[in-house]
């Protein structure tokens, strides 16, 4: 056998070892496939995940999406620590692919950065401290509302009535009794999960469709996301009235949890009144300080450039250049701020 015949041969069967076991791409910035930490295509921050996707294709950015990477404060520590992209608890057929490579930017609310960077709340407990590290480069307007709803059957007409009566209620509150913002809402008005259920009440993070329900305290938006399903589950199985929180207790809550005062619109059924209420108002894109300035500059770019994208996405994203560059404490990312100087968002 001549060895143009043996090199054919040989090269022949390395096509066919290599395309059974196909090599990993590589990620990361200098690949320009860095790894985007999100959530569920339904979910706010994997609908942001597309978003950043779709405007920095163009640009020659392969962004790749870990859509399990979320769960409320759990997102922000996995990208501040560039932790290994997580696939789902329990795939099924249907679960998309986890890239296999750690987290390099992401997408959490514009609150839960501030936390993070602080180290409060969320956050307070968590031995790395302050994070530091993280850096902003856009906060997109994303509304949601405060909503407290109780069953017109419980003929509760103010949450202090729970405690004075200890009424054995059950209470929904969306993203658990124990989330910093319940807490300090239930604490105001002398409940507590254990208070509850020593009444002889039951405390639930999600409501089950068909179940019982006297109280859903929480945060609301008219968007199609599994965060906020229970408000139309329950809404259409049970007849609300919806409560104002007191003008003493809003003030508060919006200066300890960086939120605003304002009134909710009518977002559910039952609800006949625009409602003084606290309101969080950003998805922020955000990164590390090892976000090379030039990817900074770029996102920037591209998320306004392109911000139509947002217009046809089912979550209620908005970009307000008076405010797309802020994040109270959070630096903004240095290129980033290139950017919003050069249009003149900022001076």
């Amino acid at each position: 056998m001549d060895m143009r015949r043996l090199l054919s041969i040989s090269f022949v069967l390395a096509l066919a070892i290599g395309g059974s076991h196909p090599v990993a791409q590589s990620t990361g910035y200098a690949a320009k496939r860095p790894v985007f930490g999100g959530a569920c295509p339904a979910c706010p921050w994997g609908a942001m995940a597309d978003i950043v996707k779709a405007a920095m294709k163009p640009h020659g950015w392969d962004v790749q999406v870990c859509y399990y990477c979320a769960g409320g404060p759990r997102e922000a520590r996995l990208v501040s620590a560039k932790a290994m992209a997580t696939p789902p608890q329990n795939p099924t057929a249907a679960a998309l692919p986890t890239p296999q490579a750690p987290i390099d930017f992401g997408a959490t609310s514009v609150e839960l950065l501030q936390y993070a960077y602080l180290g409060i709340h969320d956050f307070a407990k968590d031995p790395e401290g302050p994070r530091t590290q993280l850096r902003l480069v856009a906060n997109i307007q994303t509304p949601s509302y405060f909503m407290v709803a109780v069953n017109v059957k419980s003929r509760i007409d103010d949450l202090r009535q729970i405690a004075e009566r200890k009424m054995p209620i059950k209470l929904v509150a969306r993203g658990g009794a124990t989330e910093p913002i319940n807490v300090a809402v239930l604490e105001h008005y002398g409940l507590s999960e254990e208070k509850i259920k020593a009444f002889g009440g039951t405390v639930a993070g999600g409501y089950t469709k068909g179940s019982d329900v006297d109280v859903i305290i929480g945060w609301g938006a008219l968007t199609n996301a599994p965060e906020y399903a229970l408000w139309y589950q329950a809404t259409q199985e049970h007849d609300f009235k919806y409560l104002e929180l007191p003008a003493d207790l809003r003030a508060r809550l919006a200066n300890a949890f960086y939120l605003q005062v304002h009134e909710a619109p009518l977002l559910l059924r039952g609800v006949d009144r625009r409602i003084p209420t606290i309101v969080r108002d950003g998805t922020a894109v955000y990164g590390r300080t090892d976000m090379p300035d030039a990817f900074a500059y770029t996102l920037a770019k591209a998320l306004d450039e392109q911000q139509e994208l947002f217009h046809w996405s089912h979550m209620p994203f908005s970009y307000n250049p008076k405010t797309v560059w802020n994040a109270w404490d959070v630096p903004l990312h240095p290129g980033a701020a290139r950017y919003y100087k050069e249009r003149g968002y900022t001076k």
